[in-house]
């Protein structure tokens, strides 16, 4: 018996919360429901799309650092602080121990070697980044912006070749195929003609206005190196998340006089920044919940005032305040549902939009990108849903208690 008054209590409220939301005939109490619904809706959204682009940001950023440097750098431990890196006889018993771990994506050796560059009545000083065919190329391909990267098939011929970014072929006015001149300062001062074969862009400003990227060989003859010796090895982790870990693991096989740094030291300026992403993210989340959440307690405050007569007469028969209050929360929950749903459609509409076109640009400069970062989580989305719906719920049971303090009598001969 207790079970079939539950059931019935619930179908009560359910029916008429049903009847007031969407088929009610009254004007204002239709605008009422749609300015709530259109309050979730633009919330929920807003959220979905700032996280998007908060993340988007993040994960492009920290490729473009890693790809471009690796997560952690091996180099001599001296106390050289110029650009060009001292050189170490090739640690073959830690190349293979490090490559052996699963942890490790990749090590290669590199060495950095600075330069002049005349081109066009144009003069630019630069850092050679010496690679050899080991190298990964899979970042500065995923950045090309014409051309192709250094081939290494031909030694002779690979030793000429030179990749610029867009940012130095503007300034020198270099373009796929020029021949030209780069100037090395040490004695003899030693001076080397080079062929463009390929232009990239990282929109690091840091990458983009110093470096270019040339062979490892070119450098060893330049200083006189002998052929197992390096500038360093650049490693990039399979999980950056665990570059502590792999840090330490990197610390303890490495010989004597060798040093590792990380990322975070190599751009220090740009993971200072990152962490400031999530508090405007936190921030956007904060703000758009409370919009949303103000907005539902005003319609329904609003629908119970305009209710008061009928909710005289449920009283008047019988029907308790938990009932009546149910009858709010469904109402409520329904606009919720709609609003969500429309919500998820706007958020995830202007996220696939953007991830797919670019429409939307930033500049390079000031962003590290051309372009608004999409990077959709699911987990993300499912967790605003659920938390919107129950933030809502939970706060709007404190405006639906306002039906206790109505009275039958009065409310009945409320107009």
């Amino acid at each position: 018996m207790l079970s079939y008054k539950k059931h019935t209590a619930l179908n009560f409220s359910s029916f008429i919360a049903g009847r007031i939301s969407f088929r009610s005939k009254r004007t204002f109490s239709k605008l009422i429901v749609r300015i709530a619904i259109a309050g979730i809706t633009l919330g929920l959204g807003v959220m979905i799309l700032s996280l998007a682009i908060i993340r988007g940001f993040k994960a492009e950023i920290l490729e473009k650092v890693r790809g471009f440097d690796g997560d952690i750098t091996v180099i001599k431990y001296d106390l050289n602080a110029s650009y060009e890196n001292s050189p170490f006889i090739r640690a073959d018993t830690f190349e293979t121990s490090v490559k052996k771990s699963a942890a490790v994506e990749y090590a290669v050796p590199f060495a950095t070697k600075p330069g002049i560059i005349k081109a066009n009545n144009e003069i630019e000083g630069v850092l050679l980044k010496g690679v050899d065919k080991t190298y990964n190329w899979r970042f500065l391909k995923n950045n090309m912006v014409a051309g192709r990267v250094v081939n290494f098939a031909d030694t002779t011929e690979s030793k000429r070749e030179l990749m610029v970014s867009q940012t130095l072929a503007n300034r020198l006015k270099l373009k796929l195929g020029d021949n030209i001149l780069m100037y090395f300062v040490q004695q003899p001062l030693r001076r080397r003609p080079f062929k463009i074969v390929g232009i990239f862009e990282t929109s690091i400003e840091d990458i983009d206005k110093i470096y270019v990227i040339g062979d490892l060989a070119l450098i060893k003859r330049l200083n006189d190196w002998a052929p197992n010796q390096i500038g360093g090895y650049e490693i990039r982790i399979a999980d950056f998340n665990k570059v502590d870990e792999v840090s330490h693991f990197v610390d303890n096989n490495l010989p004597p006089r060798l040093k590792y740094t990380t990322v975070f030291e190599n751009f220090p300026m740009i993971f200072e920044w990152l962490p400031l992403l999530d508090v405007n993210a936190r921030v956007m989340l904060v703000l758009m919940l409370a919009v949303a959440v103000i907005n539902m307690i005003s319609a329904l405050l609003i629908m119970i005032l305009e209710r008061t007569s009928m909710i005289g007469i449920f009283k008047a028969m019988g029907a308790t305040n938990w009932n009546i209050q149910r009858i709010f929360l469904y109402n409520a929950a329904y606009i919720i549902g709609i609003g969500l749903i429309l919500g998820n459609i706007l958020g995830l509409g202007l996220s696939l939009l953007q991830s797919k076109t670019h429409i939307f640009k930033l500049d390079a400069s000031s962003y590290y990108m051309p372009f608004v970062p999409i990077k959709l989580n699911w987990f993300d989305i499912v967790g605003l849903n659920i938390g919107t719906m129950i933030i809502c719920l939970l706060v709007l049971t404190i405006p639906s208690m306002l039906v206790a303090k109505i009275s039958p009598v009065k409310a009945i001969q409320y107009k």
